[in-house]
């Protein structure tokens, strides 16, 4: 898969995780987006890692699957390090 299409792939894949994920999650749509892309390649080496995924086609659902969930941990990581600052008791 071509780097432009990867890059794709995790802005979509950043705004799904979004969705999915219940409650106000801290920074906006563009924070998100840009973590969605370091989810789907964090999802892809894992992807490769663990499960020796061949992730070379765009249309996979396989590809979808570790993209997406690679960016709900990424979000969710993101959440427990920046999602309480600013907020008081």
């Amino acid at each position: 898969m071509s780097f432009i299409a990867f890059l794709i792939l995790g802005l979509i894949a950043g705004a799904i995780a979004k969705l999915i994920i219940p409650g106000k999650q801290a920074g906006g749509w563009f924070i998100t987006l840009i973590l969605g892309v370091i989810g789907a390649l964090l999802g892809g080496w894992l992807g490769g890692l663990l499960f020796n995924a061949n992730l070379e086609e765009f249309w996979s659902i396989q590809t979808w699957l570790l993209a997406i969930g690679g960016s709900i941990i990424v979000l969710l990581i993101y959440g427990l390090i920046f999602g309480r600052k600013g907020r008081r008791a």
